[in-house]
């Protein structure tokens, strides 16, 4: 089916509208579509995410109510919305942190949800959000307010995980954050190597499914800085998910454990594309806050749309 085929007969020719938002750099096409009228099939979300032929972005947000979406409907009594999220090759992805807080941006900005806590289904689960009242920035001017996310718990494994680039191996550590991550620490992020391609994980059978890659160096106590391969993008400028990975792996590098110490921690992740602050509780819970920020909205055309599977 084409990205417009279940719209009724009426509206196949009205344009489609769309967004585009990014949370430190990591960027996103946002589609509306609140009772699931859109078929959104790979290659479509594949030419809307293409930096050249389409809108643009490291992964697509579809926006429908838990209660429209066959994936969601169990988690309707707890969150109205559904964060139907894309990979950039049009695959279908669990969760995506820096996109669950550009998506509550969105529902924030079209007044469709209110500041304070707010309840997401992704395929991850529920997760719960925090939208902070805007602040009065410099110059008078409204400055949209931090979002913090609340992640779920890691799971870590102790599997024998093996990142290979080129010459050079390291251990990983497996980090599964409701998606599948493997944590590298190297001693220069160069040694990441372009990411074009993905790196080279062993053995496969830990990731059946792909992983997400994150290449880890030290900037001082409780801060690091990150590269990520990002599974079916490639190198994106941020990760929300694997920089929570990164916060759990370094933390246990360190000989650090919140369920043990009773105490939480937090580290400080640089990405390229900005800065991420995460925090592991007691209790296992992880939070990330950091920026989400709306850039442009328009229409997409509607014919280039109906043709997106054959362009």
């Amino acid at each position: 089916m084409d990205l417009v085929s279940t719209y009724r007969p009426a509206a196949q020719s009205s344009p489609i509208p769309f967004l585009k938002g990014h949370g430190t750099e990591n960027d996103f096409v946002i589609i509306p579509d609140p009772d699931n009228a859109l078929a959104l099939s790979a290659s479509a979300v594949a030419k809307l995410c293409d930096r050249r032929a389409g809108i643009g972005g490291d992964g697509l947000l579809h926006v429908v109510r838990s209660a429209a979406h066959r994936d969601a409907r169990s988690m309707a009594d707890r969150a109205e919305w559904f964060m139907d999220y894309r990979n950039a090759d049009g695959s279908v992805a669990e969760m995506c942190g820096n996109g669950l807080r550009v998506f509550a941006r969105y529902l924030r900005r079209a007044g469709l949800v209110d500041a304070g806590d707010l309840a997401v289904a992704t395929r991850a689960g529920v997760k719960r959000v925090h939208i902070a009242k805007d602040s009065e920035a410099g110059g008078g001017t409204a400055a949209p307010g931090a979002i913090t996310s609340h992640m779920g718990r890691a799971l870590l494994t102790e599997d024998d995980v093996t990142v290979v680039v080129g010459e050079r191996g390291w251990p990983a550590r497996n980090v599964n954050m409701g998606n599948p991550h493997a944590v590298a620490f190297v001693d220069d992020l160069d040694h990441a190597g372009t990411l074009f391609t993905a790196p080279s994980v062993t053995p496969e059978s830990v990731y059946p499914d792909g992983v997400n890659v994150e290449f880890v160096v030290g900037r001082g106590p409780r801060h690091v800085a990150m590269r990520v391969h990002e599974r079916g993008s490639g190198e994106t400028r941020s990760c929300g998910t694997g920089a929570c990975a990164v916060a759990v792996a370094a933390a246990r590098r360190d000989g650090v454990d919140p369920a043990v110490t009773g105490e939480p921690v937090t580290y400080t992740v640089d990405v390229p594309g900005g800065r991420l602050v995460i925090t592991e509780r007691p209790d296992g819970e992880i939070e990330m806050t950091g920026p989400a920020v709306i850039v442009a909205e328009g229409l997409l055309d509607a014919e280039w749309a109906q043709r997106a599977d054959t362009l």
